[in-house]
């Protein structure tokens, strides 16, 4: 796969993401992660509600999470979302959380799976439709 260039989707911290020291409790930079990811597809004209609706979705197998510097309270973020790896039924995703000087705060590798999410009452992990295929190549 050829070097991409990065999604960039900026993010402003909340006194409500941040522990009682002002500073962005560990756990959510994971929702960042995931708000950037969700307006990445987006941006790619894949809406997610409309797969739920079919019973497709997106589940996070695995996170590895590497935390440099923290944030604070009130900074501008910025952060990417990179393809890693793109398989039938799995994406891997290379993700930062850069300060507003790019300052890399947080690097994160996350593989998601695409499943039926109803597969007798169940998730099963399926290939990805055509469409969301194409559309991750293409932006990839």
């Amino acid at each position: 796969m050829d070097k991409q260039a990065a999604f960039i989707w900026p993010i402003r911290v909340y006194y409500e993401d941040t522990d009682a020291g002002g500073i962005v409790y560990y756990a959510n930079y994971l929702k960042f992660l995931e708000r950037a990811r969700t307006e990445w597809l987006r941006s790619l004209g894949i809406e997610q509600d409309t797969w739920l609706d079919n019973g497709i979705g997106f589940v996070v197998r695995s996170v590895q999470l590497n935390l440099f510097l923290p944030a604070r309270f009130n900074d501008e973020l910025r952060v990417t979302v990179v393809v890693e790896q793109l398989k039938r039924a799995s994406v891997v995703f290379s993700q930062q959380v850069l300060a507003i000087d790019g300052t890399v705060l947080c690097q994160a590798d996350i593989k998601a799976a695409c499943v039926n999410l109803k597969h007798n009452g169940g998730v099963k992990a399926i290939p990805m439709p055509q469409e969301i295929l194409e559309g991750l190549k293409r932006a990839s």
